[in-house]
């Protein structure tokens, strides 16, 4: 049985498994695929180690959003765990600008499998010490979530391309 306040996306791509987990993990790569489509992404610190923080902005349209993942878990190349939020330039989490009800924390864990040279990667996320109300806005925004993450892991997709 699922966990309703659990998000579950899988994707195949056409690369082999340890360029699809440089491409999750470095920041000059990054930059070119996280995020919402035509939002320019900007990588202020990223430090891949237990604990450590990559750091971001997003902008259009006159608008910026910072967000961060502070890494729990990484195994290269077949898994990521980081918690995912909303954030100020600092890093200090902050609650979603478009939401009062969003989960300060998402926590993900990203398995990346390869399979004839193809990498399947499959995202679990999951609201970290929410309300009860914070859990009922995450389980409702789960078709904008699945949208959000098939456009972006197109962009990643159309990426990947660019170096295989």
């Amino acid at each position: 049985m699922s966990n309703p306040a659990e998000l579950i996306i899988t994707r195949t791509f056409d690369a082999p498994r340890e360029l699809v987990f440089r491409v999750c993990t470095e920041a000059e790569h990054l930059k070119m695929w996280w995020g919402p489509k035509g939002w320019d992404m900007h990588v202020a610190k990223l430090e891949l180690t237990p604990g450590g923080m990559f750091l971001y902005s997003q902008s259009a349209n006159g608008q910026t959003m910072w967000g961060k993942f502070v890494y729990r878990e990484i195994a290269a190349p077949e898994k990521l765990v980081f918690t995912n939020s909303f954030s100020d330039a600092e890093g200090n989490t902050v609650r979603a600008p478009f939401s009062a009800t969003w989960p300060l924390e998402i926590l993900n864990t990203w398995s990346l499998e390869e399979q004839d040279g193809r990498t399947i990667v499959t995202m679990h996320g999951t609201p970290l010490d929410a309300t009860e109300e914070e859990l009922q806005t995450f389980d409702s925004a789960k078709d904008m979530l699945q949208q959000g993450f098939k456009g972006t892991f197109s962009q990643l997709e159309e990426y990947l391309a660019t170096l295989v």
